[in-house]
């Protein structure tokens, strides 16, 4: 079993340092997902794993069969000191396309649908608050979807197999499909 970060470096199980905070986003496909967070400065340690379906221990098979409900997710661990949870929200409405419902691109099925699971109640209100933002920014940008993105509390989350983890450090050459609408987050937002 993988017990570190292949980038970073840092534990992918817990415990993790004490001020640390958890934050859990649906972007599509979670490689390219994880391989984005990862890079942000004040990200502790990322996984990807699956979240948000009615199977207990979903594996990749099932989760791709469709019949779990659970979403491809990253569970990055932050440092709040260093950086702000809207960050994250900015990087996450900007990098991936909230309209697509259950797809992102090519990717198509309820396991790439765009996905915030807050992990306390001021996560809930920022990432509610960012999802109106942006949804005016796109329609401002005359973008005429609206954002099916999925906001609720943080479900159990089960860890991804191993050859999932840190995939595009692995595999550089990997396939990535994150691509975003081309619409800025709002600034001072």
């Amino acid at each position: 079993m993988q017990r570190h970060h292949l980038v970073l470096g840092t534990p992918l199980y817990p415990p993790f340092p004490q001020a640390m905070q958890c934050a859990l986003f649906g972007m599509g496909c979670f490689w390219g997902a994880e391989k984005l967070l990862w890079s942000i400065e004040g990200v502790y340690t990322t996984m990807v794993g699956y979240a948000g379906g009615q199977h207990p221990h979903p594996d990749y098979y099932t989760v791709c069969s469709g019949q779990t409900g659970h979403c491809e997710v990253v569970r990055v661990i932050y440092n709040p000191q260093v950086l702000a949870y809207q960050s994250l929200l900015k990087s996450f409405w900007t990098s991936h396309n909230p309209c697509q419902g259950m797809r992102q691109g090519n990717d198509i099925g309820t396991q790439y649908r765009s996905a915030i699971y807050y992990c306390t109640a001021e996560q809930a209100e920022l990432a509610i608050i960012s999802r109106q933002r942006y949804q005016r920014a796109l329609s401002a940008a005359a973008v005429t979807a609206n954002i099916t993105t999925e906001i609720a509390s943080a479900p159990t989350f089960y860890y991804a197999e191993d050859y999932h983890q840190q995939y595009l450090a692995a595999h550089p050459h990997g396939y990535c499909g994150l691509a975003g609408t081309g619409v800025a987050y709002p600034a001072g937002a």
